[in-house]
């Protein structure tokens, strides 16, 4: 076996492993922020299973919160389909502050401002992020 053909089975690995490295970016515009307490929390999921927990996003933006319009960025996506769970944490304890265990009290948003009735769904706030990246807003409600 020459030394030529290790080497181009290395070039030719190298060459797949750049095409498949493709990463998009998705910015996320969040507006109807109240106020300047807090953060803004961004959470993104990749998947139906533990859709609106933390513990189970892909990645999580904590932003200091402004009021208006406050714009996130996630970077080094693989393309396809998502979800994000935007949140006013206003009083700064980490979570969206409930009543009754699920009535939120704090400001809340998702990707697609579907209106659900109940506990939404990844289904009901999921959208696709091409290789070349997307750009989304989300419109809080309080």
């Amino acid at each position: 076996m020459s030394m030529k053909a290790p080497i181009l089975l290395m070039l030719a690995t190298l060459g797949l492993s750049a095409l498949s490295a493709v990463a998009a970016e998705l910015e996320v515009e969040v507006g109807g922020v109240r106020s300047a307490d807090g953060r803004m929390k961004l959470m993104l999921f990749d998947r139906a299973e533990g859709f609106r927990k933390e513990d189970k996003s892909r990645a999580v933006l904590a932003l200091p919160a402004a009021a208006g319009t406050i714009r996130g960025m996630f970077s080094d996506l693989p393309p396809g389909r998502y979800a994000i769970v935007a949140y006013h944490d206003e009083d700064g304890d980490g979570k969206l502050k409930l009543s009754f265990g699920m009535f939120p009290t704090e400001g809340y948003g998702l990707s697609n401002n579907p209106s659900v009735s109940g506990p939404p769904a990844f289904k009901d706030a999921a959208f696709d992020v091409p290789d070349e990246g997307a750009k989304l807003a989300i419109q809080l409600a309080y």
